[in-house]
């Protein structure tokens, strides 16, 4: 997984059309408005098939982590496939990103998730202090690999 955060004074995103993904999730908010808050922009990548539920945990820590640190108690996880190449299935990047909102908030985080599958527009005012923009990757842990017998 790879992450962007922001540190903003506002974020507002509004759906505005369906998008070319298979998997289409049905808008609970078609718009999220926030003030003070953290912005991850979050894509799953298809090496995150290999264990999503490490990569999950992973982001859980490291964006509580930072968010702890920016002393921020609202969350926005919005799905940005845009800039990386190797994509996880639909199916599996909506089910990761569910997770994680729902593991953040199980950490006293108010979260707020985009709708999956979407196009949008996006209005925010980004703070401008040095860590108002960081930037993760996010891999999962590697698989164990069982002892080999020579027989």
């Amino acid at each position: 997984m790879r992450i962007l955060s922001i540190h903003v004074d506002h974020f507002r995103s509004e759906v505005t059309e369906r998008g070319r993904s298979r998997v289409i999730e049905d808008p609970e908010e078609k718009v999220v408005s926030v003030d003070e808050a953290l912005v991850i922009l979050s894509c799953v990548e298809r090496a995150d098939e290999i264990s999503p539920s490490s990569v999950v945990r992973r982001a859980v820590e490291e964006i509580e982590t930072m968010a702890r640190q920016l002393k921020v108690d609202t969350l926005v996880i919005h799905s940005f496939a845009h800039l990386f190449a190797e994509l996880a299935r639909p199916s599996t990047a909506l089910s990761v990103l569910k997770e994680l909102a729902d593991q953040l908030r199980r950490r006293g985080f108010t979260v707020h998730r985009t709708p999956f599958g979407w196009f949008n527009t996006l209005d925010l005012r980004a703070k401008g202090h040095p860590l108002s923009r960081m930037a993760r990757v996010i891999p999962p842990d590697e698989p164990r690999r069982g002892s080999e017998s020579t027989g």
